[in-house]
């Protein structure tokens, strides 16, 4: 302690050390850029990403695992990315895997592999992968464990919550109940984790008594993952902020799902396990809010979900069907059809005033290329009242009447569309009536599946 810090001083009514200046304020250093669904997910956040990562030289995970889908399409080539991130892409560009995201090792590394097969788009990944230590495991038994709970759901209340049993929710929980184990538990002492591993495994064995685990066929595969994971891990904290207080970076930050998913902010019990909104960057990096810059939501220009749960502008119909149809609506990582609907701006507007949306990425424009009119929902009525806010209860929000305005439709092919101006009329009045009406400025267009097809306005 240096010999001022021994001493009492006098301080002057501002609260500093008489005869002393005020100190120096830290500096912020660099901050980074955000990519996040506004929707139910996917909304197009891969292509988003993709997009900006061309010119990253950081591109970070911060939360959820391979329960998300995320579809980058490069010289032709399409790769899927459940757990790494889509921005790894970029040949250049350091995938730093935070704090806030659970870790399946074997989905990890079968993925990686599998992109790498397609091209050359993620060649040399392991040397550009970084993994937090205090990122949590998902074992087999909590993926075999997903699939279990959701049979009981099915069978207890005849409906499950759609998950996509890649033992997601089963990690969080166990998590938030204090007996799970992280990367650096594997890396530390292996007997110690071994030990831990049994109590967790026989806990879920006494509560599922059905539940097959193979703990010392699991623990073998596990210390097969210790040489070849241990160059990639790094003390998350310090690493984060050696990036954000070292030389100037371009960071870019990668949401998995979407808004209407977060566990606290989502359609509450139908949403994924972890924070998908902007608090989550912070909480899933260990990063501090001021180092958050640009946030961009990423908005479909209809809406769609998977499985089940409250969806006010929902179409069952012929326009639902093709919307599902023309625009390919399968789920990347379950396979599902998805629900389809008009696009729903009460919901977008919620995503905003969460997430504090700098601008927006508007997708599949060219989706509603055929539509002679279009619809797009303003607000909701409950019991005929016009309702101020997105309902946090799912049996108000089954009850909600979307208020719609209906717009004309263009009749023509958008997708080869490369500026705004190129755009017919009225998908252009579409474009400015979403601006008006979330008082937030659309950034990107996209028009198709490509990167060249991202309009880009400013």
């Amino acid at each position: 302690m240096s010999e001022s810090g021994n001493q009492e001083s006098s301080r002057s009514p501002n609260g500093n050390a008489s005869g002393t200046t005020p100190a120096a304020r830290p500096a912020v250093g660099n901050r980074v850029t955000v990519v996040l669904g506004a929707q139910w997910g996917d909304e197009g956040k891969g292509k988003v990403v993709d997009l900006l990562a061309q010119d990253a030289d950081m591109v970070c995970r911060c939360q959820g695992g391979n329960n998300a889908g995320h579809t980058v399409v490069v010289d032709s080539v399409e790769y899927d990315f459940h757990l790494l991130p889509s921005g790894i892409i970029n040949p250049k560009a350091t995938a730093f895997i935070g704090n806030g995201v659970v870790i399946h090792l074997p989905g990890l590394f079968e993925e990686a592999e599998k992109n790498e097969r397609k091209g050359k788009g993620v060649k040399g990944w392991e040397e550009r992968l970084i993994i937090s230590d205090r990122a949590h495991i998902v074992f087999d038994f909590h993926q075999a464990v997903d699939g279990v709970q959701e049979q009981q759901r099915q069978e207890q209340a005849g409906k499950n919550l759609g998950t996509t049993k890649k033992g997601i929710g089963p990690v969080y929980s166990a998590k938030a109940a204090r007996s799970g184990l992280r990367i650096c538990d594997l890396l530390a002492d292996f007997s110690q984790f071994s030990e831990r591993y049994k109590g967790l495994a026989q806990q879920y064995k006494a509560m599922y008594p059905t539940l097959d685990i193979d703990i010392e066929g699991e623990l073998i595969k596990l210390k097969n993952y210790v040489e070849r994971i241990k160059p990639m891990v790094r003390d998350g904290v310090h690493y984060m902020y050696e990036a954000l207080h070292g030389p100037p970076k371009k960071i870019l930050v990668e949401g998995a799902n979407a808004a209407l998913l977060d566990i606290d902010f989502g359609t509450y019990p139908f949403v994924t396990s972890s924070n998908c909104t902007v608090g989550g960057v912070c909480t899933g990096l260990g990063m501090p809010p001021q180092n958050v810059g640009e946030v961009y939501g990423v908005v479909k220009a209809y809406t769609t979900r998977v499985g089940i749960g409250a969806f006010p502008s929902e179409q069952n119909n012929e326009v639902g069907e093709l919307l599902q149809t023309r625009g390919k609506e399968v789920g990347v990582t379950t396979g599902r059809k998805r629900r389809c609907g008009w696009l729903d701006l009460v919901l977008v507007k919620y995503a905003y005033m969460i997430n504090g949306f700098t601008a927006i990425a508007l997708t599949k424009l060219d989706i509603l290329d055929v539509l002679p009119e279009i619809k797009v929902g303003v607000a909701y009525k409950v019991d005929n009242q016009v309702i101020p806010h997105f309902p946090a209860n799912q049996e108000v929000l089954l009850r909600v009447e979307v208020q719609y305005e209906t717009l004309p439709g263009w009749n023509c092919d958008t997708s080869a569309a490369r500026s705004f101006h190129e755009l017919p009329e009225n998908a252009r009045k579409y474009v400015h009536f979403i601006e008006e009406r979330l008082r937030v400025p659309v950034k990107w267009i996209g028009v198709g599946k490509s990167r060249e097809s991202m309009i880009q306005l400013f």
